[in-house]
């Protein structure tokens, strides 16, 4: 199976590890890979219960990049004339992928272990928090390659800024966790990603539900709408949870000083 899942309780709902698993290409984004992943963010958007979601790689490794090898015959061979290029609706998909993971209603975390290259890079960019092992290395080499980042380049830029977007992108780059993290892609720089990881559940655990996923909208919204109508959208989003069940369960056990319902231990 290119995408093993695994669900585990928490207090209040679950939180479910979405591992890339390829170990032989290094968790290489293959076409089943990605239809994979979408399929479990088809799923999630869906999943009341599901609180959070930990994406990793299997194997020491995150994600090498796209896989090329079904594109084989394809590379510097141009097309016949009026023919459809069937390479376009392909890589759309995986922005598609990236659009997906971004809008999740639950809270995204990206453990990164060894190589995040190109795609997997771009995937990192959609999480919410990124933790990397010493051992991680970033880069987008497309463009050294003679390709274009062509699905990943609005992601990088959302999550790094147009400037360290234009240093990575145009120049291929490879950064350690250390330096990754100083440029804004990582969160958590840990020798320990396990204990790194629970960390992040528990600390994520503490936020509630609905308003992480009212939250994430204006998040994703932001860059899209016009200043007046997020702000519009943002009055009522702020209304609506304070009229839902949370916020007086959560601001009476802030009165009491204890935990509300939804927070949780893994």
């Amino acid at each position: 199976m290119p995408l093993q899942i695994t669900r585990a309780p928490l207090a209040s709902g679950s939180v479910e590890t979405w591992t890339l698993n390829d170990p032989a290409s290094r968790n290489a984004l293959s076409e089943a890979m990605v239809d994979a992943l979408l399929a479990a963010c088809e799923r999630a958007a869906v999943d009341a219960d599901l609180r959070g979601v930990v994406l990793r790689g299997a194997g020491g490794h995150f994600c090498a990049g796209g896989s090329l090898g079904g594109f084989a015959k394809t590379i510097g061979q141009p097309l016949a004339a009026g023919e459809a290029d069937p390479l376009v609706p392909l890589n759309r998909c995986f922005g598609a992928l990236l659009q997906a993971l971004c809008a999740l209603p639950q809270w995204l975390i990206v453990a990164v272990e060894g190589a995040a290259m190109g795609g997997g890079f771009g995937l990192v960019c959609c999480a919410d928090q990124v933790l990397a092992h010493t051992s991680a290395q970033f880069a987008t080499p497309e463009v050294t390659l003679g390709i274009v980042p062509a699905q990943i380049a609005p992601f990088v830029v959302r999550r790094l800024g147009p400037t360290a977007a234009r240093r990575c992108l145009l120049t291929g780059e490879r950064w350690d966790a250390i330096a990754a993290q100083r440029l804004g892609l990582v969160d958590v720089v840990a020798a320990d990603v396990e204990a790194a990881v629970q960390a992040a559940i528990a600390r994520h655990a503490a936020a509630a539900p609905q308003a992480v996923a009212a939250t994430k909208r204006l998040l994703l919204a932001q860059s899209e709408t016009p200043l007046p109508t997020l702000l519009d959208e943002a009055a009522m989003a702020f209304a609506q949870a304070l009229r839902g069940p949370e916020a007086p369960q959560g601001l009476a056990a802030f009165a009491a000083r204890k935990a509300p319902p939804w927070s949780a231990k893994p």
